[in-house]
């Protein structure tokens, strides 16, 4: 079933559900195919190809509504489907606030490419899956006779999708996504088993790093953590690796959802116009990147995306808000979710930072934790390197980091020029200034 078929097929089911009462119908038709290629010590350890075809229709009546998903997308188990979700609607409660978005919110969606569909993705066989993920591995255990075990993949993905609002929206998407990479245990010694990871996701076949690069790098990784230990506790300055940086917006993220504002459980409310990071924190959510892991033109409800800065020199300029909170807040919807993080980035690279840094811990991952949203207080574990003279002097782990993030943002001195590409949320490596490390 091509693009028009489905678009035909969401028209149909739309006056189906309008036919048997619905006063506003939204129907999402989807094809997908995602293929999974797994080698673990030699041998192939997971094969796996699942195909999907699937209907979402979304139900708004007399101030009520429902949402139903099915795979069977044959007209006459439709009609019995869309029947009986119209007729189940009408037993809910009723909530004045569950709408299908202003059309105004759809007029303004760009003509723009973004190249997301890789249309040689049709041509990538099963024989070079496996052969991308064998030689991976076969790399990666090359690097060193202190491998314990080491699991390396490849996969791949299509999707096809289309959605229409009963109240004037219609659009499509067409993408595709590869990701290669491999996870390694070393033996640490003293019974310890360092592992780490290297993994890249992109949009394009062709863009795929080099093999060597995948594999190298997760066993030097899993190296570098032999003989990591604990360090007294005392407040360093830090650096957060940029693949792992994006950890700590999440801790920003949800407090800048409309529902947390709207529940009360958020240390962000009331707090448009006003200072929460640092100068050197510009947040911006951009849809429109070529290639982007996150670029699209309309988002989950159909309203047109658009270029937004979130945190502009530290000072919040807005919150993400759906149609549905925004309603319940009284605030205009600007989209609930995020496309592409990106921030205004520095001048120096990962080496500059830890070159500049006396002493201090370098973050490279995080290691459970959590955040409360109402409070802003944190505590999230970490492993990485104590720096000391501008070097890396010897692993750390077993360490915490607290604080409350209505402060920790502001102690942002340095934004990285090394944006992780491998993900929609693009951070960069960060420099934080007196930090409280819990150790020993």
């Amino acid at each position: 079933m091509n693009n028009k078929e489905k678009l035909e097929l969401a028209r149909w089911a739309v006056k189906q559900a309008k036919s048997r009462g619905a006063e506003e119908v939204s129907v999402d038709v989807a094809q997908s195919r995602n293929v999974e290629v797994e080698y673990r010590d030699g041998q192939i350890d997971k094969l796996k190809e699942s195909t999907q075809n699937a209907m979402d229709i979304s139900i708004y009546d007399d101030n009520r509504y429902s949402s139903h998903g099915t795979n069977d997308l044959r007209k006459g188990s439709l009609e019995k489907f869309i029947s009986e979700a119209v007729a189940m609607t009408k037993y809910l409660n009723e909530d004045s606030h569950r709408k299908l978005p202003d059309p105004k919110f759809y007029s303004d969606q760009k003509d723009i490419d973004l190249k997301l569909f890789d249309s040689s993705y049709g041509n990538v066989t099963s024989e070079q899956r496996v052969k991308i993920s064998r030689e991976i591995e076969s790399i990666a255990k090359a690097q060193s006779d202190k491998i314990l075990s080491c699991t390396s993949g490849y996969s791949d993905s299509f999707s096809e999708s289309v959605k229409v609002n009963s109240n004037g929206f219609e659009g499509e998407s067409t993408r595709t996504a590869f990701s290669a990479g491999a996870e390694v245990t070393v033996d640490g010694g003293g019974g310890g088993r360092p592992q780490d990871w290297n993994w890249a996701t992109v949009r394009f076949f062709k863009d795929l790093p080099d093999l060597e690069f995948l594999g190298k790098v997760a066993v030097e990784r899993a190296l570098e953590k032999i003989g990591q230990d604990k360090m007294q506790s005392e407040r360093f300055d830090m650096i957060v690796e940029n693949r792992s940086a994006g950890r700590l917006f999440y801790s920003l993220f949800s407090p800048m959802q409309a529902g947390s504002l709207q529940q009360k459980s958020s240390f962000l409310e009331g707090k448009l116009g006003e200072k929460i990071a640092s100068g050197k924190f510009t947040l911006i959510d951009n849809p429109f990147i070529i290639n982007g892991l996150g670029s699209r033109l309309y988002d989950g409800e159909g309203m047109a995306t658009k270029k937004r800065v979130k945190i502009d020199k530290g000072v919040l300029k807005e919150y993400y808000i759906d149609t549905y909170y925004g309603s319940k807040l009284g605030m205009s919807p600007n989209s609930g979710s995020t496309t592409n993080i990106t921030l205004e980035y520095g001048t120096k690279s990962l080496d500059d930072l830890i070159k500049g840094m006396k002493k201090g811990i370098l973050v490279k991952n995080f290691i459970g934790g959590n955040s409360n949203s109402t409070s802003g207080d944190f505590s999230f574990g970490i492993m990485g390197h104590y720096i000391e003279g501008g070097r890396i002097a010897r692993p750390v782990n077993e360490m915490n980091i607290s604080g409350n993030m209505k402060e920790f943002w502001n102690r942002l001195a340095e934004v990285g020029n090394d944006p992780y590409v491998f993900s929609s949320w693009r951070f960069p490596s960060l420099y934080f200034t007196d930090v409280q490390f819990s150790g020993i």
